[in-house]
């Protein structure tokens, strides 16, 4: 995958994650995130290894929790709302929620690339 398909799929988890937290309390388990991993990149036509999965569930374990500090939706509702839904999940990237988190995988994976 290149970087942007690496950002696209973390925005992806983080955001799937406050829903997931908006609708049980829960963040999700990590056979959830790798479905959720399989979804993204079947709904994107990518393909990975599972390293390549891996490095992006851990991380969105501790962003999804820095993300849900800020303010931000936090029902169930109004997170669906970043989603588009067509058959497949798609993140609405004309959400300033959608964006942020965008902004801070970018961030996130920068500095992981500069370690």
């Amino acid at each position: 995958m290149d970087e942007e398909a690496k950002v696209g799929l973390l925005t992806f988890l983080i955001v799937g994650q406050l829903l997931a937290y908006a609708r049980s309390g829960e963040w999700m388990r990590t056979d959830h995130l790798i479905e959720s991993c399989q979804i993204w990149l079947s709904s994107n036509v990518a393909r990975c290894d599972w390293l390549d999965r891996e490095k992006p569930i851990e991380a969105c374990r501790q962003m999804a929790q820095e993300v849900y500090a800020l303010p931000l939706p936090r029902d169930e509702a109004s997170l669906l709302k970043h989603f588009n839904l067509y058959g497949v999940w798609f993140l609405d990237y004309r959400s300033a929620l959608v964006r942020d988190v965008h902004a801070l995988s970018v961030a996130h994976l920068s500095a992981v690339d500069r370690q």
